[in-house]
């Protein structure tokens, strides 16, 4: 797996945790789009997509199964962000 593409819009209201918002394309043929991005404590993370359950809870829609999956996405969409961020 590749990730042929990634897509950062910075979000302007930054009055909460949320820093950007990112989709990123694999091997040029399927894409993922509202990967959160968050700073915390002067650390950045990721979330996958979700949506809120009828109980209150956020569930992934989309995710990766394994930590080298997640870690290599994170790491890749989070570079991109650092790159837009600090120039």
């Amino acid at each position: 797996m590749k990730i042929s593409d990634i897509r950062i819009r910075l979000v302007q209201k930054t009055d909460g945790f949320l820093r950007a918002v990112a989709s990123f394309t694999i091997d040029d043929c399927f894409v993922i789009h509202d990967i959160k991005i968050f700073e915390r404590e002067g650390k950045s993370f990721i979330a996958m997509p979700s949506r809120k359950t009828s109980e209150g809870e956020y569930k992934d829609v989309a995710h990766p199964i394994n930590t080298e999956t997640r870690d290599m996405i994170s790491n890749a969409v989070l570079a991109a962000y650092e790159e837009i961020t600090r120039g």
